[in-house]
């Protein structure tokens, strides 16, 4: 168990790319937009919690319901891939009326804490030791906090029509990213 700082930093890198915080703000003022209030201290506790087990535990957590990787992710693919619909038809699939609104699901779980980010975590327990992975962690935590925290301050900076923009956009990127991860995870072909 030794702490090394360049692998501290691959693993915060690779983390940062596959969560995304910064490209998901669309995703997160659109939920926060139907549900009125996301709590950003709770999301992050959650999804924080959610890697944890993931890192300690692995594979035997999905083992324990008969759940291999593959099929963990292809239901991630198809939140994910509901999520891009909403967001580019301005429609609603997912009901935000638990208490909380859209704090837990679907920003905790799966936007922050997704099938993608999930099996990256099981990824880097092969190459990289654990606490390098818990610090890295635990860097993207506090930018994951901080994004969350801003996003009022994003939402007055982009206005109605930037947001109206990005949302679309992101929604055919949350798409694409879906159909990549269903396709990875089924081993499907698509002719170039």
């Amino acid at each position: 168990m030794q702490i090394n700082f360049l692998d501290i930093l691959a693993c915060f890198m690779v983390l940062f790319a596959i969560i995304d915080m910064p490209g998901s703000i669309p995703i997160i003022l659109d939920i926060k937009s139907k549900t009125g209030n996301i709590h950003p201290w709770k999301a992050t506790l959650v999804s924080f919690l959610i890697f944890l087990a993931f890192l300690i535990f692995g594979e035997k957590l999905l083992g324990i319901f008969g759940i291999d990787v593959g099929s963990f992710a292809i239901a991630g693919a198809f939140i994910i891939f509901l999520i891009g619909m909403e967001m580019v038809l301005g429609v609603e699939f997912f009901k935000h009326d638990s208490p909380g609104g859209g704090t837990i699901v679907p920003i905790a779980f799966p936007l922050i804490a997704g099938a993608g980010s999930i099996t990256t975590i099981l990824s880097l327990r092969a190459e990289y030791a654990t606490i390098n992975i818990l610090i890295a962690l635990i860097l993207n935590m506090v930018i994951i906090y901080t994004v969350l925290r801003l996003t009022s301050r994003i939402e007055r900076l982009l206005g109605p029509t930037g947001l109206h923009i990005l949302k679309k956009f992101f929604g055919i990127i949350l798409l694409s990213i879906a159909i990549r991860l269903f396709i990875n995870n089924t081993g499907i072909i698509l002719p170039q």
